[in-house]
């Protein structure tokens, strides 16, 4: 089976990535829970969360010429070096400007080394299990994140422990990795297409990118400032922030499986609708954590693959060779929303108190549930039968992973109209 194939072949290389992501997946949350410990104000710790995504967009852009000059080993080595260096210094510099410079170049680093090891990750797959080998990428990094809100139990937030764990975490991931693969040309991104193009074919996808990089960045960066402010312990902070993860893993893949057999649009609303609604109702039975968890799930399987969701969906309007540069423009978008989604989240928070983080959900989703029920009117649906594949991908993956994504849709499209 291509799934054991793929396997065989890129073991190792996801064994690396599952470290790197308990490393990525403990570092925001411990983060979260440490500013209150030292008293950080909700408005600091938005510009420490938003500081991440400014890092990790600029690391997508400029990760390709990185390679390019040096090499992917070199590449790798060095950020990684710099993650697990920047990890132990977190408690040595307990102030929001040091943790904010460290999180823009954490960011910066995790971005080339995804850019690095999805590179890698291509390369080593086929035509015949690209497909597979991005799924299985895709739940490698969906774990890694789980599995590290466990680790959060291990040790007191307050010491050093937790911050020496994801950092000799990351140093480990090392060996798999560059123990078992060769030096890969650089990978040449598409150039992007133009913003205004973009917009003008896909309003809704466009839109949709901007409003879901504010959900996922708000989840990813504020949900752990979220719990210690409405006064959750260690553990139950871990269980909802886990909660909202295994949401997006558990609904990746029958999303996408009823995504091509439906009108995308009415998919978008009704994911975005319960989402909303689910921010909604945690806002009501917060209190009463069995019910949280079950609202974390909700938010987190329906945020995570509106993602992919809304790349599938504007590949319904490109042409074939347009698909690779709208992506780049789908991802600045999305960027552009993670920067600003911790800063809006705590400005609410501020504001409002502990809900303000879910009245920002709520206020995103619902309002692309919206946006969509309108364009609804504005344009007719194209038809099932021509819509573009469903590739699983999630927010946290670089332009290769997207590109790859792309690839695969383009592969798709190509043999479904050989077959006709």
């Amino acid at each position: 089976m291509d799934v054991f194939q793929v396997l065989a072949s890129s073991w190792a290389l996801l064994l690396g990535i599952l470290l790197l992501m308990v490393g990525n997946g403990i570092q925001g949350t411990l983060l979260g829970i440490r500013g209150g410990i030292e008293g950080f104000s909700t408005f600091e710790m938005s510009i420490v969360m938003s500081a991440y995504f400014v890092g990790f967009l600029g690391g997508s852009r400029l990760a390709p010429e990185m390679i390019r000059r040096v090499g992917h080993i070199r590449v790798f080595a060095a950020l990684a070096s710099l993650i697990s260096a920047i990890l132990i210094l977190y408690p040595t510099w307990a102030n929001p400007v040091s943790w904010a410079i460290g999180r823009v170049l954490i960011g910066f680093c995790f971005s080339g080394v995804y850019v690095t090891a999805e590179s890698w990750l291509n390369n080593s797959a086929s035509n015949e299990n690209r497909g597979q080998a991005l799924s299985l990428y895709m739940v490698t990094q969906m774990a890694g994140i789980v599995a590290a809100q466990g680790l959060l139990l291990t040790a007191d937030p307050a010491g050093f422990l937790l911050f020496i764990i994801p950092s000799v975490l990351v140093s480990v991931s090392f060996a798999p990795i560059l123990l078992s693969v060769s030096p890969t040309p650089a990978y040449e991104t598409a150039k992007p297409m133009k913003l205004a193009e973009l917009i003008r074919i896909s309003p809704t996808g466009c839109v949709g990118m901007f409003l879901m990089g504010g959900v996922f960045s708000s989840l990813f960066g504020m949900a752990s400032v979220y719990g210690t402010q409405a006064g959750l312990s260690v553990a139950q902070i871990s269980g909802f922030i886990a909660a909202i993860y295994l949401g997006g893993l558990c609904l990746q893949f029958p999303i996408g499986w009823i995504s091509d057999r439906m009108d995308r649009r009415t998919l978008i609303l009704a994911l975005a609708a319960t989402g909303g609604g689910a921010a909604i109702a945690a806002m009501a039975v917060g209190e009463t954590f069995a019910a949280l968890l079950v609202a974390a799930f909700l938010i987190g399987g329906m945020s995570n693959p509106l993602y992919a969701l809304l790349i599938a969906y504007t590949n319904d309007y490109l042409d074939l060779d347009d698909m690779p540069a709208a992506s780049g423009g789908l991802i600045f978008i999305n960027g552009v929303g993670a920067i600003l989604g911790p800063l809006v989240t705590g400005w609410a928070m501020g504001m409002i108190g502990p809900q303000g983080f879910f009245s920002l959900i709520a206020v995103l989703m619902l309002t692309l549930a919206i946006y969509a029920a309108y364009r609804m009117t504005q344009r007719a649906a194209v038809p099932v039968t021509e819509t573009a594949s469903y590739t699983p991908i999630t927010p946290t993956a670089s332009p290769v992973a997207v590109d790859v994504a792309q690839e695969i849709a383009i592969e798709a499209a190509e043999a479904e109209a050989g077959a006709t």
